[in-house]
This record gives C-alpha cells, structure tokens and sequence, in this order.
C-alpha cells in the first residue's frame, strides 16, 4: 500500500555520556537515536511533533523491536538510515544503523506509532487526512 519512498539519514558520532565502561554504548541509549533519526525523518514531510501537536494529534510510540548486531563505541561515528515503512493505519518506520566508515551493520529496528485525537483521546484507525496532506496523497 506504500506508493511512497521517504527515508532520512542521520550521523551520530557516540558521545562519551553514552557508554558504560567497555566502551560500549548502553543498550536503551539506541531509542534516543531513533528518536533522533524519526525527527529528521519526520521533518522532510513538514510534519514534527510540534506540527503533529499543532494539527490536533499526537503520534505516541505503542511498539518498537529492536535487534542489536554489533555494539557500538566510543566515537564511532554511526548513521541510521530511517525509512516510512507504512502510514494508512499507522506509521511504522524502519531504522538500519550502521558503521559510518565500514558501512558494516550495526543495529536494526522497527517502531510503530499511532495517531490519537487530543481533543477526544481516541485512537484513530486510520491516520488522519492531515499526514496524507503532508505525504502528497489524496485521499
């Protein structure tokens, strides 16, 4: 059902506060990475949670699988290539990060995210017309 192809990359270089003492970033410090690569990802669709806010929804997070591969340390600089997997009933967006340098694969994972009405807390089945705006669908 996807007719479009929207994807993000986004550079992270491993910062000294996100690593235990291997070296190695902490497992749950990969979320704010997603978090980070879903903005830049959300963003090429003028659509960030300020505008998600502004257009009457929120999109919270209600799952997220996460595979690590290989860890990543101290310096390293990692990209996360995002991409907008779904988005008629939910946006489901992938994430693949991988070595800068090497290319070598890292970490891969998925999150979904469903749009509920602020004004009356109720989950929307489908997404609103708002995202298909952003996307250049019509519905």
């Amino acid at each position: 059902m996807n007719e479009i192809n929207i994807t993000a990359t986004t550079e992270i270089k491993i910062p000294f506060f996100d690593i235990d003492p291997l070296e190695v970033v902490w497992h749950g410090h990969y979320v704010k990475y997603f978090e980070i690569a879903r903005g830049d990802l959300m963003d090429k669709i003028n659509y960030n949670i300020l505008q998600m806010r502004d257009s009457g929804y929120a999109w919270p997070i209600i799952d997220l699988r996460i595979k690590y591969i290989k860890p990543a340390i101290y310096q390293q600089t990692i990209q996360i290539e995002t991409c907008l997997m779904e988005y008629y009933n939910r946006l489901k967006v992938h994430y693949l990060v991988t070595d800068l340098k090497t290319g070598e694969k890292l970490t891969k994972a998925e999150s979904t995210q469903v749009a509920v009405n602020l004004k009356t807390q109720e989950m929307c089945f489908i997404s609103p017309p708002i995202l298909f705006e952003k996307l250049g669908i019509k519905i």
